[in-house]
């Protein structure tokens, strides 16, 4: 992937988005692990996805997959990942950078944290630390635009345990 230019100016934002899942916590983090559930709710948009996943410290995700625009032209999408920390059930701590068309739009820094809820639920945690280095226009929309996308993501994870 490339990098944008050096003398462009990086946006850093933090986020974090909290979801009660009703299930219980080995069942969230095997939502992450298990590739079978991981599908179900962690998907590029687009069509010819592809995806190599490798759920260990040290290991990550190469995803890809293209996008066809409203006018007809197309972006390839590519999200590239690397598991700095996994405490099984509790916490999962990686890195990953997003490119369109080569070029590395973002990189974050992701911790998910699972709790206890009442009834045997469990609340998973996400807080993004992200640096934009490519804006899209003036910037203004780039952060809602992943904090939103990500927070759809997030709602699938729930709907993946209930289809296993």
């Amino acid at each position: 992937m490339t990098i944008a230019a050096p003398h462009a100016e990086v946006r850093h934002e933090t986020f974090t988005i909290v979801r009660e899942i009703d299930a219980e916590r080995p069942a969230v983090f095997d939502s992450f692990a298990d590739d079978s559930i991981r599908r179900r709710w962690f998907r590029l948009p687009g069509s010819g996805a592809a995806y190599e996943h490798d759920f260990r410290v040290g290991g990550g995700e190469d995803a890809h997959s293209t996008f066809v625009m409203p006018d007809g032209s197309s972006e390839t999408l590519r999200n590239v990942s690397r598991y700095l920390d996994i405490v099984p059930g509790h916490r999962i701590v990686f890195v990953y950078e997003a490119a369109v068309n080569g070029v590395t739009r973002w990189v974050s820094l992701v911790t998910v944290t699972l709790a206890d809820a009442a009834g045997g639920a469990t609340t998973l945690t996400w807080t993004e630390q992200v640096a934009f280095l490519v804006r899209t226009g003036d910037g203004n929309a780039d952060l809602p635009h992943l904090r939103t996308g990500t927070a759809l993501r997030l709602n699938g994870v729930a709907a993946a345990l209930d289809l296993r």
